[in-house]
């Protein structure tokens, strides 16, 4: 309950806010503007670490909100004491978005994989020392993810300080990123309000399952099944990153038919891999909950929401990929209406309505996700095949040099 919480508050801020350097920097680099992605970075890491003090205050008070919402009282006092202990990684989290997003739309990425691959080995090892040797339990898992977040951004900055990979867009901290704060902010609240309409959905689902009968199961369940999704979501968040990059770099490279075809590439691809995703998911259903609890009730039912989830995943990988695309061109206004619609149009009434009317349960609350994906999903293929490439090719390029500043001023 307190990791949603703090998704639904901090983790997909963070994360929508981030996602305007995939924009920014991606066409900046198709252009050769190679001296704003530096630029771009820093606005992004002065927004975002601004932006982190409020939401820090807010989970301070999360056992207390929680509480007033309704939820268990049990749950709300252990929910309000983990995320007070995961503060620091709210602020670690931002700056590895705008590290990720930076490095990211220069095609930058195994290095990216590998430190994340030596956080994620640190992390086994903070973990267990945090939460079985020092005896601090809960606070000691929450204090574990602060502590990786912080060794991953920590990677990163030596990196970008050091590789030669980065010498043309990095080239130290500068005045000039105070310049046009504005002009970031303007592109990352659509583009927060974006991301966020649609993690809150599958985060309200959660949050609703408290108020099922039999909280603690449904809580439980509903939690497990939303970690798999994520996990299995990785997977076309790796694509849609991809496309977003190639995106916004040849439309500022002015080769819009280039982008197109990636595009095209990128959906037979998503398509592919959610099909493998969603027939691994329905064939391992019946063992799967086994991984998380022993409690063969909670495993029964966990295997009755599963093939839910291999269609609901299979929607979700599609949309991901043409949301990228969104992102790619600057869009995010557009997919901030589209996700608004779907989810709170479609997708959270059908939840509320299957599960509580018709009394279905989780099954219902995760039923009526799939209805709002359909739909965000058609809405946004509607306008992926709408889009006039060559105009996106040229508000790219008005994009870069609207933001470009002459290269004698930052150095």
């Amino acid at each position: 309950m307190a990791t949603s919480f703090a998704g639904v508050t901090g983790f997909s801020l963070m994360m929508g806010m981030g996602s305007a350097l995939e924009t920014l920097c991606g066409q900046s680099f198709g252009a050769k503007q190679n001296h704003m992605l530096g630029i771009h970075l820093q606005r992004a890491m002065l927004v975002l670490m601004t932006v982190c003090v409020p939401v820090a205050v807010v989970w301070a008070y999360t056992g207390q909100i929680l509480l007033a919402f309704g939820q268990d009282p049990e749950i709300s006092t252990e929910a309000g004491l983990y995320a007070r202990w995961l503060i620091p990684s709210l602020f670690a989290y931002g700056l590895l978005q705008c590290y990720v997003r930076f490095l990211q739309t220069q095609n930058i990425v195994l290095p990216l994989m590998l430190t994340s691959a030596v956080t994620a080995l640190i992390h086994i090892l903070v973990c267990w020392i945090l939460v079985f040797k020092s005896g601090l339990g809960n606070r000691g898992a929450a204090l574990a993810n602060s502590i990786s977040y912080w060794i991953n951004v920590l990677l990163l900055v030596v990196y970008v300080r050091i590789s030669p990979s980065c010498k043309e867009t990095w080239t130290g901290f500068t005045r000039e990123a105070f310049h046009q704060v504005l002009s970031f902010v303007k592109l990352a609240i659509p583009s927060a309000t974006m991301i966020c309409l649609e993690f809150w959905t599958f985060e309200l689902i959660v949050l609703l399952s408290g108020l099922l009968p039999n909280p603690k199961m449904e809580t439980s369940a509903l939690s497990i099944i939303l970690n798999t999704c994520m996990m299995v979501f990785m997977i076309p968040y790796g694509l849609a990153a991809a496309i977003s990059t190639r995106v916004s770099n040849e439309l500022g490279a002015g080769r819009p038919m280039a982008a197109r075809r990636a595009v095209q590439v990128v959906v037979v691809l998503a398509i592919l891999a959610e099909l493998m995703g969603g027939l691994t998911i329905i064939l391992v259903r019946n063992a799967w909950g086994y991984a998380y609890s022993d409690d063969k009730q909670l495993v029964k039912y966990i295997a009755g929401i599963l093939p839910i989830l291999a269609v609901s995943n299979f929607l979700d990988g599609l949309q991901c990929v043409l949301s990228g695309t969104a992102r790619g061109c600057g869009w995010q206004k557009v997919g901030a209406f589209v996700n608004l619609g779907a989810y709170y149009g479609v997708g959270i009434p059908c939840a509320v309505l299957l599960s509580f009317v018709f009394r279905i349960g989780g099954k219902g609350l995760w039923m009526g996700l799939t209805c709002g994906l359909g739909v965000q999903v058609v809405l946004l293929l509607i306008i992926t095949l709408c889009i006039d490439w060559e105009k996106e090719a040229r508000k790219a390029r008005d994009r870069v040099y609207s933001h470009s500043i002459p290269i004698d001023l930052v150095t």
